[in-house]
């Protein structure tokens, strides 16, 4: 016997709730681990969207469940009715896909994860460009400036400089993120 829509609707409803739950929670925890409640209205924003998903899905598949329960008899049944419209089902069943696919995601892709753009510390990304700007696009200039006094060996010299100094940066960076290979381009 095949479940009625309602039903459908139920199960689906709760794994909204569940997984956007946990997403936010999630995103409590990045946004308190790397203290940027105030610093990052993004995230906040972002957290608050999956909250309140949550809380409603909470709230229909509470209501959905009520009839069953013998409570909240006529909100139930009025979210019976409502989930007699396939379109509403399919809708939860995609929500509650994209919910699971998110964790799933979040498993393979942990340094993704890890390193989030909502949640990356912006500090550190400013002190990586002022590193690059310090060491790259300064040497690229005592460089420039070498070349232009027809100084070639200090020109080379200093070119060879930054791009050492370049190498190092970068893999330094890959290795903060944990990435694993070389900096050579794979060809597709």
């Amino acid at each position: 016997m095949l479940p009625e829509l309602w039903q459908v609707g139920l199960v689906a409803s709760a794994v909204i709730t569940v997984s956007f739950a946990a997403i936010a929670i999630r995103l409590v925890l990045d946004l308190t681990r790397t203290e940027q409640w105030s610093g990052n209205p993004l995230g906040v924003a972002t957290m608050l969207i999956f909250l309140t998903c949550a809380a409603s899905h909470g709230v229909r598949t509470v209501q959905l469940l009520g009839p069953v329960l013998g409570v909240g008899r006529l909100p139930g049944l009025a979210s019976h009715v409502e989930y007699n419209w396939a379109h509403m089902v399919v809708l939860d069943l995609l929500t509650a896909s994209a919910g699971a696919w998110y964790w799933t995601m979040r498993r393979r892709y942990p340094t993704l994860a890890r390193g989030a753009s909502l949640f990356e510390d912006l500090r550190s990304r400013n002190r990586q460009a002022l590193a690059v700007h310090d060491n790259i696009v300064q040497g690229l200039s005592r460089t420039k400036l070498a070349l232009e006094a027809e100084q070639d060996e200090l020109g080379e010299e200093a070119l060879e400089e930054t791009l050492e100094e370049a190498k190092t940066m970068i893999t330094e960076l890959i290795d903060e993120e944990g990435t694993e290979g070389t900096l050579r381009r794979e060809d597709d």
